[in-house]
């Protein structure tokens, strides 16, 4: 139909679902999904088209070329990325997970309520399991040509408990690229958390010496610094890194790293969203940014090669740019609980959407936090607002040793210096 190029990314996948409601079964649900997105390119212009009934093809062929004539020449771009050497990555696929079924989530489910149940007081209020088996295919007009297979679990509970008139909730989840996870456990730190956030107490604004949980850490990096390394946000003048490859940015102890072919990583598969291979980019070394995350069409801007963080959200989605597995370390980790005299422990945070992607500010809802004395977790505090700047934090942060992966985020606890506003 006069293209170009093209290309081709299929998505086959089965999910399975169970969700409680108290401390019932709400439902089960299968679902299995099947579509093909193309991306047509007419003299650099590209169009996209997608669909999930294969018999229309050739509508699809169609659509995408017409948008890709409707869009019109650019001159920057360099084209589709050609084949190269692929490595699998180890621990993204477990046969126990393709090949679940309901019963074996049932048993989940009543792991997870065994463990709430443990804790005198405490009731679950909602959670879930969900199962994910795909198959992902991309192949283009330059010669790539590749399939990838994975699997991954999720589960995570919601509880509550009373006091009278007070209230408090607590909530945790895990999730894997393996069938290897805890359900008890899960459901015993979401029912404890609930117990000890009750009867919360009120603390003066000011700033404090604040340990951010894995789970609040990684929400605030997600909309605040992640943004940030993108080479599309960089070259658009959309961020604070602009021009500061080889500066100092953080405490020089810390590590930055984004690795597509981490073994295992929520994040990982053998190749990105347009078919490069994944690979590791060290991002931050001894504080000193080092690169930014590039996918083909922003690295042929710079005539240099993409980093592989072109990422898909489906096959009805264009791809981007994103962080595959942020990997936060320090050379010198530390407790970061040790030598607090009077601070807060944040172990979420509700409404880092808001934050600003430019210039780094956030202002965020502390929930489940607590009085930390004399290095010592104390006692709980009622909802409370923190506020900062990532980029400031960095430049004086204290990082732990072991790390959680939240979703592609894996980081250990930090220590930061903030406002807290009650």
């Amino acid at each position: 139909m006069g293209a170009d190029e093209a290309e081709v990314f299929g998505v086959w996948s089965r999910n399975l679902t169970l969700e409680l409601r108290r401390e019932k079964v709400e439902s089960v649900s299968e679902s299995v999904l099947r579509g093909l997105g193309l991306r047509a390119v007419i003299d650099g212009g590209v169009g996209f088209s997608s669909t999930s009934d294969l018999s229309r093809i050739d509508d699809v062929a169609k659509a995408a070329v017409s948008a890709a004539r409707i869009l019109g020449p650019d001159s920057l771009w360099k084209g589709l990325p050609g084949r190269s050497p692929v490595t699998p990555v180890e621990g993204v696929f477990d046969r126990r997970i393709a090949e679940v079924q309901a019963d074996a989530l049932l048993e989940i489910a009543e792991e997870l309520l065994s463990g709430c149940s443990s804790v005198e007081g405490v009731e679950p209020v909602s959670g879930g399991i969900s199962c994910t088996h795909s198959l992902e295919i991309l192949i283009n007009s330059s010669g790539v040509d590749l399939s990838d297979e994975g699997t991954s679990i999720h589960l995570a509970l919601e509880t509550i408990t009373r006091n009278g008139s007070e209230v408090a909730t607590g909530s945790e989840f895990d999730n894997s690229r393996s069938f290897s996870v805890n359900a008890r456990a899960v459901g015993e730190r979401a029912a404890d958390l609930a117990r000890r956030s009750i009867d919360g107490i009120s603390i003066k604004t000011d700033t404090y010496d604040v340990v951010l949980s894995p789970v609040a850490f990684a929400e605030i990096l997600e909309n605040t610094l992640a943004p940030s390394v993108s080479a599309e946000n960089v070259q658009k003048g959309r961020s604070a890194l602009a021009g500061m490859l080889g500066k100092s940015i953080a405490d020089p102890r810390i590590q930055l790293i984004d690795d597509g072919a981490l073994p295992a990583g929520m994040g990982s598969s053998a190749f990105d969203g347009e078919g490069v291979p994944s690979q590791r980019n060290v991002l931050l070394e001894d504080g000193i940014l080092r690169c930014y995350l590039y996918d083909t069409y922003t690295a042929g801007k710079e005539g240099r090669a993409s980093t592989g963080n072109s990422v898909r959200s489906g096959y009805s989605e264009m791809p981007r740019i994103g962080i595959r597995n942020l990997i936060v370390s320090s050379k010198e980790p530390v407790d970061v609980l040790e030598g607090v005299h009077e601070g807060v422990l944040v172990n979420s945070v509700i409404g880092a959407h808001t934050a600003n992607p430019i210039s780094g500010d956030f202002s965020v809802e502390a929930r489940n936090a607590f009085r930390i004395r004399a290095g010592e977790v104390a006692e709980p505090v009622r909802s409370t607002m923190i506020a900062g700047n990532i980029f400031d934090l960095m430049k004086h942060m204290d990082v732990g040793g072991d790390a959680r992966a939240v979703g592609p985020i894996l980081t250990p606890f930090v220590r930061v210096r903030m406002r807290v506003v009650c």
